[in-house]
């Protein structure tokens, strides 16, 4: 019974531990069950998903970028991306593998083992190469033709449309338009700061496939459609862009400017951005490229292991929009800015003067400041002062007649102390003293300087806003470089209305100003911006830089010239800006920016239709075109020239006109001389020659154009305040031309006006 009795507690403990032993094993079972359907559920559903399907994305077509006459600038074009089905092979089948990836690597200009290893990898989508273009496509589909044929290959070369990012003037705008990345985002600029609009939505197809990776019917596959991103409509009109872009490149190389220049031009009236031009820029369509060569050298030359940063700091460099990134002590353009504020204040009257004995002190025990013209001004009104650029007038205006508080109420109310807002990316602040204070923190010889333009900085988008609220009766507006969004229907979703910020000054105040701004291009200080019957207004300026980007002291310069035309109702304000000049060249902001802004406007203002008005004193600039006089009877000919007030010479016998000089639909400057000839033999045998006019005066200039019998036109302008001499002629001294052929000489103002 005692055995009997420890076999049954045997059994019992047997039972018992299998029961442990089962409960055990089931109950972690059952735990990881619930673990794994409770709290790694959605996990592993996801997981499923991914083994289940297949998800490729569809490039969105980028928006385009228009000009503001609908000249395309930026546009997606289209492009495929190369991947190869590696799958599709059959298992053991290398010799087909070798095939494909020779013929691809010709193509593509690829390493051939690189894409044999790839062929061999266990997926259908293996990227070899992104982004290929139409004449790639065309030999890649010839190639899958040519193998298909010869090899009975196929599906296992893919060809998947995408979008490239293509600039259509390469280099043009580049500021403005930015560029993007390879991913598509947009990185500079507009592309940056439109990137929302113009980026469009990614579309997506899902295909299901089998537990061998194998596509199941097409049934199972679903596509979401991409949505094409929203065309955008610049401002920026491409001619006037054009035509600035080339005026302050030819300026950069001729005073060989060392950091970059710049132009601006405003509607004054909206706040448009007609032209941005920012040169020594980069190309959009290759952005990664150094584009000045002499920077490329240097970086050349460095050792390996500083290539890296300088070039990145290159990089930055030219891709930095230097109109509203970078700040520069204005210089004597903003004296336009303390004359409003004196005016406004009523604090200036016809009868008040000012005196320059070319140097001030602004206050007892400070030490003077000179003027640029040592032996003084002598007594001066406001126009004069401004005309003369004299600084000690100036400072007589900030320190005995604004004060510190009124002076900086108008730095705030003309927008300097803030951001202007425009829709750009990186725009800079202005560096103004300590303007936690009700006066910026300003001492007397702060305000001293500060009131011809010294001693603070701020960016060229501020400068030209500020000029453009006077030439706009006084009104502050919100710059802008989009007009217009519109998405891929064709809906305007986006329209930039004019905006008014503020009041400045009175229309009054305006509308002097803008005369004394004129006064002083026809003869003042500013005569190398003037175009003859366009009525132009304008203020020089030549800054000293004090520190260098890298925060030390330099004795470099910034040369520019804000204006505005035509006078008598404003349409456009203009600033050009050159910083660092060549100093063995010249530095001043009349002999620099000053030709830079005539020669803009030269062409911009008859392009908008601006119509001329000559002044009395400029009849003699008058411009006549004629047209085609021949197979017209002498006498005929001749009566209609003189109509139109020009003189008439006759070479040889004939009673008809056979050829003439000038030729047919050319201008003649008033009372010149068009030559009618009656028989090609005269023709041949009259020739002149072409003098050098360049560094003679005006009278000596018209002088020797007399004695060559040539017609003359002159563009610039001479002053009653300093000398002109002719700087270039558009036709080289020492060429034989035909008699009476138009010579244009340049003039430029010689002066060092500050």
């Amino acid at each position: 019974m005692a055995k009997k009795g420890a076999a049954a507690k045997l059994w019992q403990r047997s039972t018992i531990l299998m029961l442990i032993i089962i409960l055990l094993g089931f109950g972690t079972v059952f735990a990881r069950l619930f673990y794994l359907q409770v709290y790694q559920a959605e996990e592993l559903q996801q997981r499923a998903v991914e083994q289940q399907l297949h998800d490729t994305t569809v490039s969105a077509k980028r928006g385009s970028i228009y000009d503001k006459n609908g000249n395309i600038l930026a546009q997606s074009i289209t492009v495929w991306n190369v991947v190869l089905a590696p799958a599709n092979f059959k298992k053991d089948d290398d010799a087909s593998r070798r095939i494909v990836a020779k013929g691809l690597a010709n193509i593509l200009e690829m390493d051939e083992d690189e894409i044999f290893k790839k062929t061999h990898e266990n997926s259908y989508y293996v990227v070899l190469k992104n982004k290929v273009e139409t004449k790639i496509k065309n030999k890649i589909l010839a190639f899958e033709s040519k193998i298909y044929k010869e090899n009975k290959i196929s599906g296992v070369i893919n060809l998947i449309e995408d979008y490239k990012r293509y600039y259509t003037h390469d280099d043009f705008a580049g500021s403005i338009l930015g560029f993007v990345g390879s991913d598509g985002q947009g990185l500079e600029g507009v592309e940056y700061q439109y990137d929302d609009e113009l980026n469009g939505n990614t579309g997506r197809i899902v295909i299901a496939q089998d537990a061998h990776n194998q596509p199941l019917p097409y049934q199972y596959e679903q596509k979401v459609e991409a949505s094409d991103g929203s065309d955008v409509v610049l401002t920026i009109d491409e001619n006037i862009q054009g035509i600035m872009e080339k005026y302050v490149k030819e300026t950069i190389k001729e005073f060989n400017v060392s950091n970059r220049g710049c132009a601006i031009m405003m509607n004054v009236k909206t706040g448009a951005i007609l032209g941005f031009a920012c040169e020594g820029s980069f190309n959009p369509n290759d952005p990664f490229e150094i584009s000045d060569e002499n920077t490329r050298k240097e970086i050349e030359a460095l050792p390996e292991d500083k290539k890296g940063e300088a070039e990145s700091k290159a990089l930055n460099k030219q891709w930095r929009n230097k109109g509203i990134s970078d700040t520069y002590v204005p210089g004597s353009v903003f004296k336009m800015v303390t004359a409003s504020a004196v005016l406004s204040e009523g604090l200036v009257t016809d009868n008040t003067t000012f005196h320059c004995e070319g140097k001030y002190a602004p206050y007892e025990g400070a030490d003077p400041i000179t003027c640029w013209d040592s032996a003084g001004h002598g007594i001066q009104s406001l126009e004069q002062a401004l005309c003369n650029s004299c600084n000690p007038a100036f400072m007589q205006m900030g320190m005995d007649l604004l004060g510190r508080e009124k002076f900086y109420n108008y730095y705030v109310g003309f927008g300097f102390s803030e951001k202007t807002g425009i829709d750009l990316p990186g725009e800079s602040e202005d560096v103004f003293f300590n303007k936690k204070d009700q006066t910026a923190g300003m001492d007397l010889m702060d305000l001293a300087v500060a009131s011809f333009g010294q001693n603070f900085k701020i960016t060229p988008i501020q400068m030209v806003t500020a000029c453009a609220a006077i030439a706009n009766k006084g009104k502050l507006m919100q710059p802008y470089v989009v007009q217009q969004v519109v998405d891929s229907k064709g809906n305007v979703v986006k329209n930039t209305e004019p905006e008014v910020k503020r009041q400045v000054i009175s229309e009054s105040v305006a509308k002097q100003m803008c005369s004394i701004l004129e006064k002083n291009a026809r003869s003042g200080g500013a005569t190398n911006g003037y175009v003859a019957g366009y009525r132009i207004g304008g203020k020089t300026g030549t800054s000293q830089k004090i520190v260098d980007e890298e925060g030390n002291q330099t004795n470099d310069y910034i040369a520019s010239f804000c204006g505005i035309a035509p006078c008598d109702d404003p349409e456009i304000a203009l600033l050009c800006y050159f910083d660092t000049p060549d100093p063995e060249i010249n530095y001043y902001g009349s002999a620099v920016a000053g030709p830079c802004f005539r020669n803009i406007m030269s062409e911009v203002l008859p392009y908008l239709g601006v119509e001329k008005v000559y002044a009395q004193d400029e009849m003699t600039q008058v411009e006549t075109a004629i047209k085609d006089y021949a197979g017209m009877t002498v006498a005929q000919a001749q009566s209609e020239l003189e109509k139109l007030n020009l003189n008439v010479q006759i070479a040889g016998s004939g009673d008809k006109v056979v050829a003439q000089n000038p030729q047919a639909y050319s201008n003649v400057p008033s009372q010149g001389t068009v030559v009618l000839y009656t028989d090609e033999e005269s023709r041949s045998q009259n020739k002149v020659v072409v003098p050098d006019f360049t560094g003679c005066s005006i009278s000596d200039v018209n002088y020797l154009a007399s004695t060559h019998n040539l017609n003359l036109t002159i563009m610039g302008s001479s002053s009653e305040y300093t000398a002109s001499y002719a700087k270039s002629q558009d036709i080289p001294a020492g060429k034989e031309v035909e008699p009476y052929t138009v010579v244009t000489v340049v003039f430029n103002q010689d002066n060092s006006i500050m």
